[in-house]
């Protein structure tokens, strides 16, 4: 399929068409390169001690030898189960250096979740913070695990500091709650301290990888049914690495002195991944690692003590943090670039963190099978647009309709993308991979989008959560984003339940800011803002909504509880 890209003529200036994907045979030789580059630079900052690209280049590499030292086979999955710690950095890098397949774990799963992933993935090792090991305890002997490498949370600070650190999370902070992992010949223990010292005793050997080489299995988040994991090849987050370069560093170049990042986005997820671990990397910038974002206290505290020049989010963690009032007395002078994504960024979010920072937030758009950026608004404009931006060097995007015809400009369709960054296929799911593949290689992401006459997407909705109201659809983003505009509202979210005249019919959940909002005041208001069928036919206001541990709110869940709460009305009506 042959496609026009208007887009390309809106590219800023020194940002390239296209981008060269096997510039690095593999994320091994990017990440060395950049090690050597970037040797004397402060890589990671956390809990007031820093280390440099130079000491990680050490640790990890040391890891990597140990981790061969296991005779594993050739792509063997190894997975990580931390939250935002230096331990995290060492680890990913050693895995990818060992030539094995990192299997990234939300350290917050359930027993359940953990047993899935690890079963599906077939993971013959995990690396974990000892303060969710008690969640790997449940299920351990039920998944192939044959190795656990088990980390205290002060293993990389020091001889001196290290103890401390650990000491006060066991004790003091009291994050780590007993637990019994298994010591035997099926599946062997060792502390991450003994791993780097057996493997500084090693011998490292440079496993030969090519591009295509699986690097990632990123596991999609489930709402939508059982966890998948995207198969991402060193060549696939590669690419997304130097197409997110390109876009970024003619504006990054402009900032005099070192590039800071707050990573407040757990690095486990997609987005920060790419956008924070590797692209700083990539760049040689310092990553303020965030362990507990939602500490809010914490976290303005720690962002007090750095000129940082970026700060990626989700929309939920900027709404959180604007509505903070010591947020304020943050120092912005340096901050330059704040990228949004993951979910819809609001209007009313946007207007109200660029009023305090001084800077907009930049939206952008991806997927975790796309590893992940697609599309990106530009560094240049002033002001919330509601747009997801254009796509990025060497990305086809198209939009389908149910039929498969390409729709015109100004028409919604489904996006579909082709390009470097895409996956090569869901792990062992033939199925499900065809599902979402076009027979000309093009990714079916399952969201609505519109463009218009420059080659900029505004998304309408994700397909599935649609809601068809006596034929008419109605998108829930653009409830919301309007919703969330009334002054007495914190956060809202959109779905659709069954209705017997109109088929389905929206609901509302709302979070009030201000109390004294009622039901009427929230239906008025939409009486106002919008035309009959999008208007909602139910509010509930809830104290919060139900979200994953990124920060999406999970429409699922509430559209599941609102469908099981209207069946029990209808039982108890019909028995009295």
């Amino acid at each position: 399929m042959s496609i026009a890209k208007p887009w390309l003529s809106q590219y800023g200036s020194g940002v390239p068409a296209t981008v060269n994907p096997d510039e690095y045979a593999s994320l091994v030789d990017l990440l060395e390169a950049a090690f050597k580059t970037h040797a004397k630079r402060d890589m990671a900052a956390f809990r007031d001690s820093r280390w440099t690209f130079a000491e990680i280049d050490a640790q990890s590499k040391a890891l990597a030898t140990w981790l061969q030292s296991l005779n594993l086979a050739k792509g063997a999955r190894v997975a990580i189960m931390m939250p935002n710690v230096p331990q995290y950095t060492v680890a990913i890098a050693g895995v990818l250096r060992a030539g094995f397949v990192v299997v990234n774990v939300n350290p917050m799963y359930t027993p359940r979740e953990l047993e899935h992933q690890l079963k599906d993935s077939d993971a013959e090792v995990i690396i974990v913070l000892e303060n969710f090991a008690v969640t790997l305890q449940d299920v351990v002997e039920r998944t192939p695990l044959k190795h656990i490498v088990l980390s205290a949370m002060g293993d990389v600070f020091g001889a001196i500091k290290g103890p401390l650190v650990t000491f006060n999370a066991r004790h003091l902070e009291k994050n780590v709650v007993a637990f019994s992992l298994p010591d035997n010949e099926r599946c062997k223990q060792t502390t991450l301290k003994v791993a780097l010292a057996k493997g500084r005793a090693g011998k490292y050997v440079r496993p030969a990888i090519k591009g295509s080489d699986p690097a990632f299995l990123q596991y999609t988040g489930g709402t939508t049914g059982v966890s998948k994991g995207a198969t991402l090849s060193h060549r696939n987050v590669t690419a997304n690495i130097l197409q997110c370069e390109a876009w970024l560093k003619p504006e990054l170049d402009k900032i005099d002195g070192p590039l800071i990042n707050v990573v407040a986005l757990p690095l486990y997820h997609i987005f920060a991944l790419t956008v924070c671990f590797f692209l700083s990397v990539r760049m040689g910038t310092m990553n303020v690692l965030i362990d507990n974002a939602r500490d809010l206290p914490g976290l303005i505290k720690t962002l007090k003590k750095y000129k940082f020049t970026q700060f990626p989010a989700v929309n939920t963690l900027y709404n959180a943090l604007v509505e903070e009032p010591d947020f304020a007395t943050v120092d912005f002078s340096r901050l330059r670039m704040c990228i949004g994504g993951g979910m819809a960024v609001q209007r009313s979010t946007a207007e109200e963190w660029q009023r305090i920072t001084g800077v907009p937030i930049v939206e952008g758009y991806g997927l975790s099978e796309t590893a992940p950026v697609l599309t990106i608004n530009k560094l240049d404009h002033k002001a919330y647009n509601a747009a997801i931006g254009y796509p990025l060097p060497s990305t086809e995007i198209v939009l389908l309709n149910d039929d498969g015809q390409v729709q015109p400009t100004g028409e919604p369709g489904e996006i579909c993308v082709r390009g470097p960054q895409v996956m090569s296929g869901y792990w062992r799911r033939p199925d499900e991979t065809a599902k979402v593949m076009t027979t000309d290689g093009f990714f079916r992401t399952g969201d609505i989008g519109v463009f218009d006459e420059t080659g900029q997407i505004k998304i309408v909705d994700r397909k599935k959560d649609m809601i068809l109201v006596s034929g008419f659809n109605v998108y829930p983003n653009e409830i919301e984003q309007v919703v969330n505009l009334h002054p007495g509202v914190t956060e809202c979210a959109v779905v659709g339940v069954p209705d017997e005249r109109a088929g389905e019919a929206v609901m509302l959940f709302v979070v009030r800011k201000d109390y004294s909002l009622t039901e009427k005041m929230v239906a008025d208001y939409c009486k106002e803002q919008l035309t009959g069928y999008k208007r909602p036919k139910y509010v509930e206001f809830r104290e919060d909504l139900p979200m994953t541990n990124v920060g999406k709110i999970l429409r699922k869940d509430l559209r599941d509880e609102a469908i099981r709460d209207m069946a029990l009305r209808r039982k108890d009506q019909k028995a009295a």
